[in-house]
Parts: structure tokens; sequence; C-alpha cells
């Protein structure tokens, strides 16, 4: 191999390569997410010889233009690199090549070094990009791409025919390289783009020029509709309409896509998903899956697509929806059988990853709300590839077998091993009510830490935001507002979840109020509030969110927060006890009536929770403290003194109780309350 190729210092390198990368990340029109490779070249001195050595500096496995630092980057030796060439066996055996990598690494090496280094090592070029965008990869999977390519960008972009990613394509594109030094890139059909520079400005030029100008000639030469005419009652609904429908059909869906393992949902209406879906032409498109790797990889070889107008009702679009689940699933298994071989993983699972609903969007699933957002993001790409492909041509993806060589690679499958563990509450989308301060804020961080998506629920929706904020991303946490006493507001907020996450299967009654009164101090207005908001209101959260949870099939939690005071009496406490042994006894009753979907019910029962709770600082804890005759300021310290254990009791202590009750540990364990008191043995359970 040439080493003509000018290099720059190995700080300059790494830094230009890091910005280079970051700028095309940014922008969806360039790459999708995690999608693409970059790299640059230069010199660092030897530490061992002291003699400057040629390194290369190129995005390692699984990174993301758009965030890449430093720390993932994979940095490999050159010389040693390219002498690999010299003991290749042939493209039969090119997977080997990937470990071979290992031993090019130059120190540390950095992150783990990905199937198209060799692409970027082997090219005679300081700086290489090798991309994803959607108008390069509509050239790509064009019948007639190649003709394209040369119609397009003349001798400056050459056209590759479809190879997979690895050795032998970067032996490729090397050759093409030296053979046409006129050029700037290539198309690589059915997959993406590569271009290169001798400065990190000229490669990201090259790349920028091949994407515009692919792109500019698609808008100038497209047919006016790529996806053929209007299908006659396929067009969107109106928004109201739509959200409502798509909330309806989302348990189900999410049902479907996890029956061979649980899933987190997303939902797209966008006018892309929605005009594809208006068109005549979609059922044949999306028959044909999508092409580019990283696309199937993220969304299956091709999706389930509801084949009913958008006026369809929801019963007989879930009734339609699980007959076709049943024939996905069967179709699945045959392309497996069709190509497995003795030496392929095992099937991973026979599940949609996107469903397709005319008039209503898209629904994606993965094992995280940013997987699944990503896979709808990915499929949404698919979609405007289509459209390019059919407004100059005929869209023709990589053959079936070609698809499933790199689905069941056992490069693809040694990544997916090396995955790390999931959290105990990975998959689980939980709805905890009250969730903005004390306890329920509390139980929603433990949950979001053990890996649930949380959302947090409360009668402000401020504050809701705000706490949900500190979660972390709309990937983590949305905040909703509710007021659980209404039953049109908390079957909003429901429907919110749904569509946020895909379904809901983890529940925390916690919304609650208190007035410390006797009981001749006690109104009527102050019993109906009290039991409106606990009694009334977990009746009605338990009653929209189990609704949800039986119709995914997945089972399911509810917990609920009561107290000591359930079972213990106390003075001047006559209506908030009552409302509280309302709830507790729901516990009870809902265990008993919910078991046969595998839904659990149990309840907490904590006592004394002062620190950062919303009851106790709008009034209950001042009246509490008059009631004993302390300090408010002292009322934590009372209540601990008072308990068999001498503690006082936080309100992560009850959002540990949550947490348990809810893990595998406690799978068989329904009915019950745990008191998170301290010890109080007045309210000991009998």
């Amino acid at each position: 191999m040439s080493t003509s190729t000018p290099r720059t210092s190995a700080q300059n390198a790494a830094q230009e390569l890091i910005a280079r990368s970051n700028r095309l990340g940014a922008d969806p029109k360039n790459t999708n997410y995690a999608g693409g490779n970059t790299s640059a070249k230069g010199t660092e001195t030897d530490p061992v010889t002291g003699e400057p050595v040629e390194l290369v500096w190129v995005k390692g496995s699984g990174g993301d233009l758009g965030t890449l630092t430093e720390s993932g980057l994979a940095v490999l030796r050159l010389d040693r690199m390219r002498a690999l060439v010299d003991v290749y066996p042939g493209v039969e055996r090119e997977d080997e090549m990937v470990a071979a990598f290992d031993y090019c690494l130059h120190g540390k090496g950095g992150a783990a070094p990905s199937i198209d280094t060799a692409m970027h090592g082997l090219v005679d070029a300081a700086h290489v990009d090798h991309l994803h965008p959607d108008s390069g990869i509509a050239i790509a999977t064009a019948a007639d791409g190649e003709a394209l390519t040369k119609q397009i960008f003349g001798d400056q972009v050459v056209w590759v025919p479809w190879r997979r990613p690895g050795f032998q394509l970067g032996l490729d594109i090397a050759e093409i390289k030296r053979q046409n030094p006129q050029a700037v890139g290539c198309i690589l059909g059915g997959h993406g783009i590569t271009a290169w520079g001798e400065t990190s400005e000229e490669a990201e030029k090259s790349s920028l020029w091949i994407i515009d100008t692919a792109a500019a000639y698609i808008a100038e030469h497209s047919k006016a509709e790529p996806f053929g005419p209007a299908l006659e009652g396929y067009a969107a609904l109106p928004d109201a309409e739509r959200r409502a429908k798509a909330a309806a059909l989302a348990p189900t869906i999410r049902g479907i896509a996890s029956a061979d393992r649980p899933m987190v949902g997303h939902f797209t209406d966008s006018d892309a998903v929605l005009d594809f879906l208006a068109s005549a032409e979609h059922p044949r498109l999306a028959e044909l899956g999508t092409s580019c790797p990283d696309h199937f990889l993220r969304t299956k070889v091709k999706p389930l697509v509801l084949d009913l107008p958008a006026g369809a009702s929801v019963e007989d679009s879930i009734a339609r929806l699980k007959e076709l689940a049943v024939t996905y699933r069967e179709d699945y298994q045959a392309y497996y059988d069709r190509h497995a071989t003795p030496e392929s993983p095992a099937i991973r699972g026979k599940d949609p990853l996107i469903v397709l609903v005319p008039g209503v969007g898209m629904f994606s699933f993965g094992k995280d709300k940013q997987t699944a957002r990503v896979a709808g993001e990915f499929y949404v790409n698919a979609i405007n590839v289509m459209r390019g492909a059919e407004g100059l041509s005929t869209y023709a993806p990589i053959d079936e077998s070609e698809k499933f060589r790199i689905e069941y690679w056992a490069l693809e499958e040694a990544k997916l091993q090396r995955m790390p563990k999931p959290k105990p509450l990975a998959t689980r989308v939980a709805l905890v009510t009250g969730a903005a301060s004390g306890i329920g804020k509390a139980t929603a961080q433990k949950l979001a830490a053990e890996g649930a998506c949380v959302v947090i629920a409360d009668l402000s929706l401020e504050k809701a935001i705000e706490a949900a904020a500190e979660l972390g991303s709309t990937d983590v946490a949305v905040g909703v507002q509710v007021d659980v006493s209404n039953a049109d507001a908390v079957q909003a907020a429901v429907d919110a979840a749904v569509l946020a996450f895909g379904g809901v299967d983890l529940i925390v009654n916690n919304a609650g109020l208190s007035l410390s009164r006797s009981l001749l101090e006690t109104t009527e207005k102050d019993w109906d509030l009290q039991h409106d908001v606990m009694a009334k209101g977990s009746f009605l959260v338990s009653k929209a969110t189990a609704k949800v949870m039986i119709e995914q099939e997945l089972g399911g939690d509810i917990v609920y927060i009561s107290s000591k005071n359930s079972i213990f009496a106390g003075p001047n406490n006559v209506a908030y006890g009552a409302a509280k042994a309302d709830q507790a006894h729901q516990v009870r009753l809902l265990a008993a009536e919910l078991g046969e979907h595998g839904i659990k019910v149990n309840g907490v029962n904590p006592d004394g929770v002062v620190q950062g709770s919303g009851i106790f600082a709008s009034g209950w804890g001042a009246n509490r403290a008059a009631v004993y005759g302390v300090e408010e300021k002292d009322l934590g310290k009372f209540y601990a003194q008072r308990t068999i254990l001498k503690r006082e009791v936080l309100p992560e202590n009850i959002a540990n109780a949550v947490f348990v009750l809810c893990t595998s540990d406690l799978s068989h364990t329904t009915g019950l309350h745990i008191p998170v008191d301290a010890g109080v043995a007045a309210a000991f359970l009998r």
C-alpha cells in the first residue's frame, strides 16, 4: 500500500477529527444516530522507540458522530494495519480480520475498532468519512443506481456494488481511489457513501457535496408522487382523533412487540410517516424492507403494517393487528429458516420492531426508550430513502439473504453479547402519582435509577416537568399533570404515558393530602376531599392503568402508598385514616381480582415521613406537632423516638420498599402491605 498520504500531528489530527465528526453528526441529513464513521491519519512519537509512527484515529464501534469525544476513538498503527493485507485469508474468512485489528492498536488503543476500520486505514487519504445520508442511500438503493451515480456526479464519485462491510470492502475502496485519482468519494450500493480528502476540511467538503448534490438532483428530477397516488380512506386522521386512537391501540401493539421479550415503545406521527401510509405504494415498499445495515439492524427487515383504512374502529384494528402479529411471526421464522446455517446464532425474537398504522402513525420498539426512539428515526430515514429512490427509479434494497448475513452476523452477535447486563427494572414503564415531591419524587428517582422509564404525574405540571428533568432526558422521564380525583384527567395522564413509552406496567398510587382535625372539626368537605384524592383517586388510577396492563398481557405491578394510619387509630385523624384504610383494602381486593392477569398489587405503610413531604409542609406537620406537643422542626425526631428502631423514616426508605416489591425477588408476592415505619407495634399487621 502507498504511504504517500500527508500526515498531521497526533493532537491536531484527533482534534480535527472530533470537530468534523460532531459537525457532520449534528445534522440528520448527513447520517443517522450512531451511524457511519470518520477517521484521520497523523504521526506521533512512539514512546518505545522515540521514532515517529503513523497512526489512524477512527470512530470506534457503537459510537455516535454527533457526540463523539476522544475516548470514542480507536487508535491503530498504520504500518501494522496495512501489513494485514499480506495475511488476509480472503473474503470467506474476512471476519477474522476484526480480531486482528487488536494487534494493530497503539498504546491502550482507545475504543473497540469497528467493522469499517479497514476502509479508513487502507484508503490512501489523510481523512475519510463514511456516512448514511438519506439522499446518498436513495441513489445507492435505486435499481439503476450505478447509472444515476455517473449521471449525477460524473467521474468525481464512483459506484461500488453492494458488498458487506468488512476488510474486502476496504480493499475495494482503496483500489477505487487508486484507479480514480480525480474522485472525491463513492456511492456504496445499498448502503451509503464514503468520501475523503487530504485535509479534514477537504473531506468534510467532499462529504457534504455528495450529500447535497444527491438531494438537489432528487428534488429537481423526482416524479410528483414517488409513493403513488393517495389511497382512499388512508389519509391522516385529525390531530386529536389520531392521538386518541394511537393511545387506544398502543397497549395491544406493545404486547405484540413484546411477545418474546418486553419492549419499550415510541410513537411517531410525523408528516413523513403519515404521508407514506396515505399513499398507494406503501404496502409494496414496506414489504421490501429497509436496505442500509444500520437501518434494518434497528428496525428488523420489514415492519408490520395494519392493512385497514384510517377510519377503522379501534376494536377492528386490534383484532386485525393480532391476526397480523401471528402472520408476522410465522414469516420471520420462515426468513430465519431460509437462511440460517448450523453456525448461525439462535433466532433473537420474531416480533416486529416497527408497527405502522394508516392515519395514525408509527410505533417503534427497543430495549429502552432511546433504542425505541432511534428505531423510529431510522424507519423515517428508510421512508426518505424509498421516496428518493422511487422518485428517480425503483427502490431496490439489498437481497434478503444479505440482510440475514448481517442481522445474524457472528460479529453482530458478539457485539450484542458485550452489552452490559440490564438493570432490574429495564423495559418497565412506571407511573407515579404525586411524584413532584416527597415520597413520590424519591420513588420516581429510585425506579429510574434501577432502569425504569418514569412518568411523573402531579397536580402541578410545572413541578412535574421539573422533577422529570432532574432524572434525565425524555428518554428517561416525562412530567404530566393530573388531578387524580378526576376520571378524565386520569385517563389523559395514562394516555400521555402510553404515547410516551408505549404502555405502563408499574403504578405507584402515592398522591395524597391530609387534614389533621378531630371528628367534630372535620367537615363534609374535608371528608370528601380526603377520600376523593386518596380512595377515589387510587381507584381511578388503578382502573385506568389496569386496563392498559391487561391489554398488554405483560403482567405488572400496582403499589399503594398507604399509611401506618390505615391500621393504627390515632387522634384527630378520622378522614385521613379512613381514606388510608380504604386504600389498604383496595390492595387486597385488586390483588384477588387482577392476579389472573399476572398483575401484582401490594402496599407500603409508611409513618412519620417528614423530610421533603408536601403533606407535612402544607400544614399537616404543624397540626401533628401541636397534637403531640412538640416543635414542628422536631417532629421527625419525635416520630423516630416513638419507634422500636428509634430511626427517622425518610422518603428513600419507602422508595426502596416499592422497588423491592416490583423486582423478580418478590415475583410471587401479592396482597402484601410492608410497614416502613421504623417499628410501630400498634400498627403491626395481624
